[in-house]
């Protein structure tokens, strides 16, 4: 009995594939007996080992012609025939090469062999089995194997964002009143914020909202840190380039800010900078729809409100500095780029000196000032 109980087979002891929901059952796992191979799938060929040493000597002597080998392994109560590769792997000692196995399908699972005892093997099974279970319940169960495939980032980011080093997405973080200790109240806060800014016709469509911290009622010495606010262009996002002409001293337009901290148009000017540059009839296009035209960015910049202060205070960009800016880009004859969110509108005859990237198409806010419908292109 005592000499069974140590007696050492050859098991697959690890992999060296990472990756554990790119693993397959038909790959050599944790804790597989390997009881020999063969080169065909004749069991005339087949080679019993009995040791790690064996084994690779015996896998050292096949013909390097030989593509595939098929290996006899014992898998819980199941003998199993799987297909695998002769792979050559670096030791320690003296960084001599030796010949292990690979996965047929993946040429990152690689084996490390070793002699283990029975009861060592079984619990390395245990554990690929319970890795499988898990997997299977969160939906990795065994399926196409994955890799990884190039992408040009920077193209898709010149061609598919309005202003490549700039994220369409922007949000604003609401933090809790004095008063405020429950996160039901600055929720419907946040969400007051930004139903006031839809039905002003500011075009926003959100995304998420995400707390931090906890209620007080639950937990004494912890308070609630605050609620984050994501959105984006409701409809879509237009890139605007204002290009001043020698003795114009002014774009020709007037900004002012909503109740709600958006920086928006409020009047553009015939025969300006910003009537070339198509604004002037964007503003009137947004005003017959009953949208305000708003601002998102300029010069790359966000001009998005940006937080809400304990007191209550809307975190949002000084006009005073904006209104200094164009002043100083308009007597230095300075093109401007400023981003704009409007909407799309096919019934345009000729094409638009403006330039749309991102849409997100909605249909008009309904008379409570929502956004009745969306899809995005």
């Amino acid at each position: 009995m005592g000499s069974d109980k140590n007696k050492t087979l050859v098991c697959v002891k690890q992999v060296e594939q990472e990756v554990v929901d790119e693993w397959d059952e038909s790959m050599p796992l944790p804790g597989d007996i390997i009881e020999g191979f063969s080169e065909d799938d004749g069991e005339e060929s087949f080679v019993p080992v009995k040791t790690m040493s064996e084994f690779r000597s015996k896998l050292g002597k096949v013909n390097p012609q030989v593509e595939f080998i098929r290996l006899k392994v014992r898998r819980g109560d199941s003998t199993l025939k799987l297909q695998a590769r002769i792979a050559q792997k670096k030791g320690s000692l003296l960084h001599r090469k030796y010949a292990t196995i690979q996965a047929a399908t993946d040429e990152r699972h690689v084996a490390d062999l070793g002699d283990l005892t029975l009861e060592q093997c079984t619990d390395l099974q245990e554990m690929s089995r319970k890795l499988v279970v898990k997997l299977q319940s969160i939906g990795c169960s065994w399926g196409f194997r994955r890799h990884g495939i190039k992408y040009d980032w920077e193209m898709k980011a010149r061609t598919h964002l309005p202003d490549q080093h700039c994220s369409v997405i922007s949000s604003i973080l609401f933090m809790p009143l004095q008063s405020e200790h429950c996160i039901d109240t600055t929720t419907a806060r946040c969400m007051a914020w930004f139903s006031a800014a839809v039905s002003s016709g500011v075009p926003l469509e959100k995304l998420d909202a995400s707390r931090k911290g906890t209620d007080w009622d639950e937990q004494q010495n912890q308070t609630l840190q605050g609620i984050r606010l994501w959105f984006l262009p409701g409809l879509e996002e237009i890139l605007i380039e204002l290009i001043p002409q020698p003795g114009e001293d002014r774009f020709g337009m007037e900004i002012k800010h909503t109740e709600e901290g958006f920086v928006l148009i409020h009047s553009v000017m015939t025969e300006s900078v910003a009537e070339r540059g198509g604004l002037r009839e964007l503003y009137e296009e947004a005003i017959a729809s009953g949208f305000q035209l708003v601002i998102s960015r300029l010069e790359g910049k966000s001009l998005m409100p940006s937080s809400v202060c304990f007191d209550g205070l809307i975190q949002c960009c000084d006009l005073t500095q904006i209104k200094q800016n164009l002043s100083s880009a308009i007597h230095q004859i300075d093109t401007i780029q400023l981003h704009v969110m409007a909407w799309p509108n096919p019934s345009r005859a000729t094409p638009s000196p403006t330039q749309a990237i991102g849409s997100v198409a909605l249909l008009s806010p309904n008379p409570n000032g929502y956004f009745a419908t969306a899809h995005f292109d």
